[in-house]
């Protein structure tokens, strides 16, 4: 059958073989499951036989949509081969641990991570303070500057892996995948994408060469702000089943069956939220960008952005997460936030509601003053997370605080 869009694929989790044929994918609140026998205990403990034995391991809840949104992340691509490509998914507690997972079956003593200085603040604090501790050393470059990147990768051979997030939080910096696959292949590195921010209904890593993609499914993907989780997506199908899946077997850090089962609720309505959500931002973007009281604005989705000429090749749509830098310092920052009306005072984003926060202070503050600054993360930079109210009543609750 020809392949379903990519619409259809978010509106159906498969359930055929789910007890029952129940028509919405029930949630299996269980810690672990029985056997017939010993023998068959045994032979799926060994491998030797499929089947469910503890939830830490794999839950009939959690696998129907790790199998969806590998299906999302693959969509309307092929392998070497001309066929389908095939891709393996784990669906974690976090997009933190799906991170963590990501990294710590990647890397061992002695090996080197390259990435960008732009990265969301727990990322940049688990690269900066936690993997030194057990030999994993972080390198920070400009990750569009494909000389530099090669410099870097020349000079250093213990480069393992490249960690990119495109579009990054807050400021919406773009790194051209491709190239970064290419340089990154050229050297038989690795290549890992966050694609929290654009979502596989934006944006493919896949398509550009990537090995990885994590997401925070958290954010966009749920949509409502309901529940915690992460992915953790692999190319390289027989890594994915054996190192990767024995160090998150053993971080302990698989998803819940229920916030798997919200997961799977919020990404059925995934592209109208989307489409939404990406026609609210480019006006809210071009409202701001034309405010006396704003000083820069940070959205991919305007032609004065540094990432705008690569958003438009990699992205459908730009997104819909910004932030805007208010003339003056954190006071001004202060006041506006505590100005607002409809617009929610919280960290967090891509729920249906417009999310307000202050990276400098909260999902930043981890990161020492001297790197955020250089991460372009002023003290008067708001971060907003645009979502699906009517646009007009957005744009009066800014102009409101604003003033």
């Amino acid at each position: 059958m020809k392949q379903k869009g990519i619409g259809t694929e978010c509106a159906h989790n498969d359930t055929h073989e789910i007890m029952e044929h129940a028509h919405i994918l029930p949630i299996f609140a269980t810690s672990t499951f029985t056997f017939d026998d010993a023998a068959q205990g045994m032979e799926r403990f060994s491998g030797k036989t499929e089947g469910y034995t503890y939830s830490r391991f794999g839950n009939p809840t959690t696998s129907a949509i790790e199998q969806q949104l590998a299906r999302l992340e693959a969509h309307g691509l092929k392998n070497e081969n001309g066929s389908r490509l095939e891709l393996r998914a784990l669906l974690h507690a976090s997009g933190q641990s799906a991170m963590a997972t990501m990294f710590l079956s990647n890397l061992k003593a002695g090996d080197c991570i390259l990435s960008d200085h732009s990265l969301y603040g727990g990322t940049h604090e688990f690269l900066h303070s936690f993997l030194p501790q057990f030999g994993i050393k972080a390198i920070f470059a400009d990750m569009n500057d494909l000389d530099l990147v090669e410099e870097v990768l020349q000079k250093n051979a213990a480069i393992r892996l490249l960690n990119l997030e495109t579009p990054s939080n807050p400021t919406m910096q773009c790194v051209d995948i491709k190239a970064a696959c290419d340089l990154a292949k050229k050297y038989n590195k690795k290549v890992t994408v966050d694609n929290t921010v654009a979502t596989p209904y934006l944006q493919q890593p896949f398509a550009y060469g990537a090995d990885f993609v994590f997401h925070s499914t958290t954010k966009f993907l749920n949509g409502h702000g309901s529940s915690i989780g992460g992915v953790l997506i692999g190319r390289d199908i027989e890594f994915m089943k054996t190192k990767a899946y024995n160090t998150y077997k053993l971080l302990g850090a698989t998803s819940s069956p229920f916030d798997a089962f919200l997961l799977g609720q919020g990404i059925k309505t995934l592209p109208m939220r989307m489409e939404k959500h990406c026609s609210n931002a480019m006006l809210v973007a071009n409202f701001l960008s034309g405010h006396p009281a704003v000083n820069k604005v940070y959205y991919n989705g305007l032609p004065g952005h540094p990432g705008y000429a690569i958003s438009i090749q990699q992205m459908k749509r730009p997104g819909s997460l910004m932030s805007f830098e208010l003339k003056g310092d954190i006071t001004k920052a202060i006041q506006f936030i505590d100005k607002l009306k409809i617009c929610v005072r919280a960290v967090s984003l891509g729920t249906t509601d417009t999310l307000i926060s202050h990276p400098a202070s909260m999902s930043h503050s981890g990161m020492p003053r001297d790197l955020r600054y250089k991460a372009g993360i002023s003290d008067s930079l708001v971060r907003m997370s645009v979502g699906l109210e009517d646009v007009d009543d957005i744009l009066n609750d800014l102009e409101q605080a604003l003033q």
